[in-house]
């Protein structure tokens, strides 16, 4: 039976309110309280010698193995994204080797997108190949051409849509068609999306993974991973999950549960914030190139419009070609925008970033510097007004 069921039909910003709720267990307290635990004590014997039978309805046996914290949590994310069952985890690489080791063994074959997220890549090179698998990466544009890389040792595809950096946007149901029928396993890194703006589950993918360090917290103080499951993998996941004790600090699923309250409405800024600056940049002659998956000419924008609900507030600008301390002058001395290398908190971010370091499948070819521009909940005048100051400094 489903865990996370939905028989009141309501919608998807009154779920995120109410589910993952469980006042009447805690005295009527509106947020599920912090449950700081190791030891649980049970009344006698036979319950602690029965604790961990499918049959015992207390989840609550160990800490490591979650408490009405992490479960409420659990809960409300699964439902968003329309999953089975969901496991926290202290970050989210963590999350991204807990999905990839609970399907591959020596000698089986990978196929990742080559424009993961670059831990995902470190990961894969120099650990999962030291295990004996064999990692492949694969054009994030292939679509249902992936057929051809497939063989018979093909145990997983892993995708990121849109792509880190660069955000290209994959065509997910014709991967997952074809991986399907060669019974391949489907990973999305989806935390561009959250649950909010992609249903992984609809689309075919068997594990959706999320940093939750980024839009599911939201305010820049939490490290943790979100893997969510389908039904026919879910048992698989935890396995390993609890093999590798993996777990959440009990505060930080604290401040995450709370945050899923505000997500959707969060992202709704974020994605406006983000689209007003994208007209924007797109009016500065400064400006080569701007990657955003709702833009036109965007690559796999007909899949984003296709299968996404909208757009979160991370996005790349390519600049035209200036001397390097020119650009340095410019990101130094933003005011509202930080430099930093997560996103997804209430405030902007500008990095430089250079995608040419981490591509083996495809190549990344411009004249210009890459920015990665992360639109917060700032008044949008504010930062168009920190950008014009930028590119006064840009262009002395």
């Amino acid at each position: 039976m489903k865990k996370h069921p939905d028989p009141t039909h309501l919608s998807e910003k009154t779920r995120a309110i109410i589910n993952g709720r469980s006042s009447k267990d805690h005295h009527g307290v509106v947020n599920t309280p912090v449950y700081r635990a190791s030891t649980v004590l049970h009344p006698d014997v036979d319950a602690f010698e029965r604790r961990h039978d499918p049959s015992n309805k207390n989840r609550v046996v160990y800490g490591l193995l979650g408490t009405p914290t992490t479960f409420d949590l659990e809960t409300v994310v699964a439902d968003l994204e329309g999953g089975y069952d969901a496991v926290l985890l202290p970050s989210g690489l963590a999350a991204i080797s807990i999905a990839l080791t609970t399907f591959l063994r020596p000698g089986d074959h990978l196929l990742i997108a080559d424009t993961v997220y670059w831990p995902n890549r470190i990961f894969c090179d120099e650990y999962l190949t030291d295990l004996g698998v064999s990692v492949e990466y694969y054009d994030p544009l292939i679509g249902g051409d992936i057929k051809d890389l497939i063989r018979s040792t093909t145990k997983v595809i892993f995708l990121e849509s849109p792509g880190s950096l660069t955000f290209e946007v994959q065509d997910i149901p014709a991967i997952t068609a074809v991986a399907k029928a060669h019974g391949v396993i489907t990973i999305l890194d989806n935390t561009w999306a959250t649950p909010v703006f992609f249903k992984s589950f609809a689309h075919g993918v068997d594990v959706s993974i999320h940093a939750a360090t980024k839009y599911l917290c939201g305010h820049s103080d939490v490290m943790m991973g979100i893997i969510i499951s389908a039904e026919h993998v879910s048992e698989k996941i935890r396995s390993t999950h609890r093999l590798f004790g993996q777990t959440a600090a009990p505060d930080d699923a604290y401040s995450t549960l709370r945050s899923t309250r505000t997500l959707i409405t969060r992202l709704k800024s974020h994605e406006a914030n983000a689209l007003a600056l994208v007209e924007w940049f797109l009016g500065r002659n400064e400006v080569l190139q701007v990657l955003h998956p709702a833009l036109p000419n965007h690559p796999g924008h007909t899949f984003w419009k296709r299968d996404f609900l909208g757009a979160s507030g991370l996005f790349g600008v390519i600049l035209k070609p200036r001397p390097r301390q020119r650009l340095l002058d410019m990101v130094n001395g933003m005011k509202l925008f930080g430099i930093g290398a997560s996103w997804g908190g209430f405030e902007s971010l500008m990095i430089p970033a250079y995608p040419e370091r981490h591509r083996t499948a495809t190549q990344w070819k411009t004249d210009g510097q890459l920015l990665r521009i992360h639109a917060g909940l700032e008044e949008i005048d504010d930062l168009k007004s920190d950008l014009e100051n930028g590119f006064v400094r840009l262009n002395k």
